[in-house]
């Protein structure tokens, strides 16, 4: 059995490579640089972006299971072309808010053309990525031992990618994960405040939040560019997901009480979810 694993130099999808490979499975990956991706040993990079879907002829050959990033934009076109291919099962890296309502125009549409294929399909729906941290807090941490982040008080239910790729390989690997969507959380909701304890235990240093507002963390955030600058008005509360304009104090829950309760990743794998304290351990060196 061969298995195609798009996006595989992200943060999930470099997870769920050594695990197809250590259940003895044909493992491809696709990349835009394979001169530059680092993949387990024994798996196939081809080139390919799933911009364009005219590139994922060699990517798709022999193909019977994937693992798909989302790309809204093609999504249509690379599943017509997977089924071509004599694809069978595709697993969908999505969005918990798909679940909650909230996404309608960038996870949603690659779900849609996955479930109307006709193929076997099973959505993997992440809430808050613990990785978020990373984009937003790491450089400053490295620079200042601070963070730009003007809502300590507010409370996140962060997950750690290696869950998310768990359930992922799972739902390749295994039957009785079709027609499913798995939306899952963190094993615990923890203040802002607490994250940053978390990450200076890992680091070995105290850490601070600066004493700025939302409009000021948000133009520290787009001085930034990248990852950072595109979601800082989203995280900041400053706009919905949908992008309308909003408050932070609209956007941000602060009672983990009234935190909207999900699975966490053992409710599909049976181990227990990975807790923040582990992954501000694994990426310790992000932020030194």
């Amino acid at each position: 059995m061969r298995i195609l694993v798009t996006g595989a130099t992200g943060y999930v999808g470099r997870n769920v490579l050594p695990q197809l490979v250590s259940a003895g499975v044909d493992v491809r990956a696709l990349t835009r640089d394979p001169a530059r991706a680092k993949v387990p040993a024994g798996v196939d990079l081809v080139r390919g972006d799933l911009s364009r879907p005219d590139s994922l002829s060699e990517a798709l050959e022999g193909v019977e299971r994937m693992y798909l990033f989302p790309a809204p934009e093609t999504a249509r076109e690379v599943v017509a072309r997977a089924v071509k291919a004599g694809v069978r099962r595709i697993v969908v890296l999505s969005s918990g808010a798909v679940t909650t309502g909230y996404d309608t125009d960038f996870h949603l549409p690659v779900e849609r053309a996955v479930e109307e294929s006709g193929l076997e399909w099973t959505h993997v729906r992440p809430g808050e990525f613990a990785t978020n941290t990373l984009h937003m807090w790491a450089p400053s941490i490295r620079a200042e031992s601070a963070v730009y982040d003007p809502h300590p008080d507010a409370v996140g239910v962060p997950t750690h990618e290696r869950d998310v790729a768990d359930i992922a390989a799972l739902a390749l690997l295994e039957d009785g994960h079709t027609g499913k969507a798995y939306t899952i959380v963190g094993p615990q909701p923890l203040t802002h405040a607490e994250q940053l304890e978390a990450i200076a235990a890992a680091v070995g240093r105290e850490l601070s939040f600066k004493d700025v507002t939302a409009q000021e963390a948000l133009a520290y955030y787009q001085a930034l560019g990248g990852w950072a600058a595109a979601n800082a008005p989203f995280l900041l509360g400053l706009v919905t997901y949908s992008n309308e304009e909003t408050t932070p104090e609209a956007e941000h829950q602060y009672d983990k009480d009234t935190v909207e309760e999900h699975p966490t990743a053992e409710s599909v794998t049976n181990r227990p979810g990975r807790t923040f304290a582990q992954w501000a351990q694994d990426h310790a060196d992000d932020f030194r």
